[in-house]
């Protein structure tokens, strides 16, 4: 589909300091990992490519045409920076992946006349139930 290697490098990677508590550890180094990919500079892409990424991620970029993703899940910013580029890598190729179309197939003749047998037959079990018409 497209060349994963290329897109990795296309990315840019900032380590920021990861928020929430951590005590002294977490108030000096910068594990938080935040990927930005610009997606209308892209080479890795072709146009097609890009309509449908444009398409499919529109929630996802930004008004210029940017993907920002972070990860501060560990305390290591290389296993960070690993699991951004792994999210990164599965949120395109999702977004690639063009779906099958549905065919809707024929209802079968049996079928039909099965669900018609079933009804009259359970029209006749009410219509026995009703009282007689004396008439």
């Amino acid at each position: 589909m497209f060349d994963a290697d290329a897109f990795i490098k296309e990315c840019q990677f900032k380590a920021i300091r990861s928020s929430g508590s951590g005590g002294q550890h977490v108030n000096k180094t910068a594990s938080k990992v935040e990927l930005t990919f610009y997606l209308d500079d892209s080479l890795v892409f072709r146009e097609r490519q890009k309509e449908r990424l444009l398409l499919r991620l529109s929630k996802r970029l930004t008004k210029d045409n940017v993907l920002i993703l972070q990860c501060e899940e560990t305390r290591s910013q290389h296993k960070n920076k690993e699991l951004v580029i792994k999210r990164a890598l599965q949120i395109i190729n999702e977004a690639l992946v063009i779906k099958k179309r549905r065919i809707p197939t024929k209802t079968p003749k049996s079928v039909i006349r099965k669900r018609l047998q079933n009804k009259s037959r359970r029209a006749k079990v009410k219509s026995s139930r009703k009282k007689p018409d004396l008439d």
